[in-house]
C-alpha cells in the first residue's frame, strides 16, 4: 500500500520548472526525491538526471500573438537543451539534503541582433547555477493518506552570466563585435538566490491521488552589470542597457492515476513566470517578464529502485506583460511601451532516477547495495 500511495510523488515533483523561450525561467529539474517505490532511511542516496528541450519562436505582446513575425521570417528562434544532475541524501525517513547541478547547450537565431539585415546564430554552453538545500516531510511518508513537504535551497551564481559570442553588422562600419548573448540563453543570472518550495499530496482512492507543488526563487540582487547593448537598437531602450537578476516561480496541480504497480500517468496544469517586480530588492535593468500556463501530461515507469518519466507540457496561454523598464519609460515620457517575447509551443522533459539503498550487514557494518531483479 505504501508503494501505491507514494506513486504520485514522482509525477508531482520530478520536474520543477522549464521556462519555454525568451522569458528566462531558470531550470530546476530533478532535485526533489522520487518517493515511488520505497520509503527512505538514513544513509539512502538517490541520483538522477533530467533532460529538457524546447524550441521557442512564437512572439507575444501581452497575450496577443504576433504571427507576422513567423510569416515575415523575423522571429527569434531559441533552441535549448538542459541537463540537471541531482543527488539526494537522506538524514532520516523524513529529511533529505539535495544538490542540483545543471548544464546547458543553447542557440539563438535572430535578425535584429545582427544589424537587422542577416540572420545569424549566437551560442552558449556550460555549467548553470548550482543549488543545494534541505527538504522535510511533515509526517513519515506512507503513514497517512496525505503529506506536506517543505524545503529551501541556496542558489549559487556558478553559471557564466557573461557568456559571449560574435555579433555581426553591429560594430564600426558594420564590423563584427564580441558581445554578451541574450539574457534568455545566459547560463546563469549572476545572483545568490534562495529557493522556497513546498509539495503536497492527498489520496482520493486506491489508484487516484491529487498532488500540488510550488517554488519561488528570491533573487535579492537587482542587476548583474552585464551590458545588453539594447540602447544601440533604439534610444528608447536606454534603461535596458544592463541585465536584471529576476525572481521566478512555478506551481503545479495534478491528478495522478496508477495504471499498474510499475506505471502511472499524471495530468496537470502548470503555471510559471518571471514577475515584473522582485519580492526583495530592486527590479531595474533588462528582463522579459512573462508567464506560461501549460497542460502537462506525464508518464512514469518504475521498477525496483529505478524510475523513468516522460513529460510534455503544452502551452495553452502565454503572456509578456509590460516590464519594469517599460513602465518606467511610460511614466517618464507619457508614451506607452511594451516589449515582446518568444515562447515555445511545448517542451520535452525526460527524467531518470536511481536509489542506492543502505543495508546493514549482520555485524553492523553499513554497505551500499544495488538491488537486483
Amino acid at each position: 500500500m505504501k508503494k501505491i500511495l507514494l506513486v504520485f510523488t514522482f509525477l508531482a515533483i520530478i520536474q520543477q520548472s522549464y521556462g519555454q523561450g525568451c522569458v528566462a525561467v531558470r531550470h530546476f529539474g530533478v532535485c526533489s526525491a522520487d518517493m515511488t517505490h520505497n520509503t527512505f532511511e538514513k544513509g539512502d542516496i538517490q541520483a538522477g538526471v533530467n533532460y529538457r528541450y524546447f524550441k521557442s519562436f512564437r512572439h507575444f505582446r501581452g497575450t496577443h500573438e504576433e504571427p507576422d513575425r513567423v510569416t515575415n521570417g523575423t522571429e527569434v528562434i531559441n533552441h535549448s537543451h538542459n541537463w540537471e544532475y541531482s543527488v539526494n541524501y537522506w538524514l532520516s525517513g523524513k529529511t533529505n539534503l539535495i544538490l542540483g547541478i545543471p548544464t546547458q547547450i543553447n542557440t539563438r537565431s535572430s535578425l535584429y541582433e545582427h544589424g537587422r539585415t542577416e540572420r545569424h546564430m549566437s551560442f552558449s554552453r556550460g555549467l548553470g547555477d548550482i543549488r543545494f538545500g534541505i527538504q522535510q516531510w511533515i509526517v513519515q511518508p506512507g503513514s497517512k493518506s496525505w503529506n506536506i513537504q517543505l524545503g529551501s535551497s541556496l542558489k549559487l551564481p556558478t553559471g557564466n552570466f557573461n557568456s559571449s559570442d560574435i555579433f555581426y553588422n553591429v560594430g564600426v562600419n558594420g564590423t563584427p563585435e564580441v558581445r554578451p548573448v541574450d539574457q534568455s540563453i545566459q547560463l546563469g543570472d549572476g545572483g545568490f538566490g534562495v529557493i522556497l518550495e513546498t509539495q503536497m499530496y492527498v489520496k482520493l482512492s486506491e489508484k487516484i491521488y491529487l498532488s500540488t507543488g510550488a517554488f519561488y526563487l528570491i533573487n535579492p540582487r537587482e542587476v548583474n552589470n552585464i551590458r545588453t547593448f539594447r540602447e544601440k537598437l533604439s534610444p528608447t531602450l536606454a534603461n535596458e542597457a544592463i541585465m536584471s537578476v529576476p525572481d521566478q516561480f512555478s506551481s503545479r496541480l495534478a491528478a495522478n492515476f496508477s495504471l499498474s504497480p510499475s506505471s502511472n500517468i499524471s495530468l496537470g496544469g502548470r503555471y510559471e513566470a518571471v514577475p515584473v517586480n522582485d519580492f526583495i530588492g530592486g527590479s531595474a535593468g533588462f528582463r522579459r517578464p512573462g508567464n506560461i500556463l501549460s497542460v502537462e501530461p506525464v508518464y512514469s515507469y518504475m521498477k525496483n529502485n529505478l524510475s523513468l518519466s516522460l513529460g510534455l507540457p503544452i502551452a495553452v496561454r502565454r503572456e509578456r506583460p509590460q516590464s519594469y523598464t517599460d513602465l518606467e519609460y511610460q511614466r517618464t515620457t507619457g508614451t506607452y511601451r511594451m516589449g515582446d517575447a518568444a515562447f515555445a509551443d511545448y517542451a520535452i522533459n525526460v527524467g531518470i532516477q536511481y536509489t542506492f539503498k543502505k543495508k546493514t550487514e549482520a555485524k553492523g557494518a553499513p554497505v551500499f547495495e544495488i538491488p537486483r531483479e
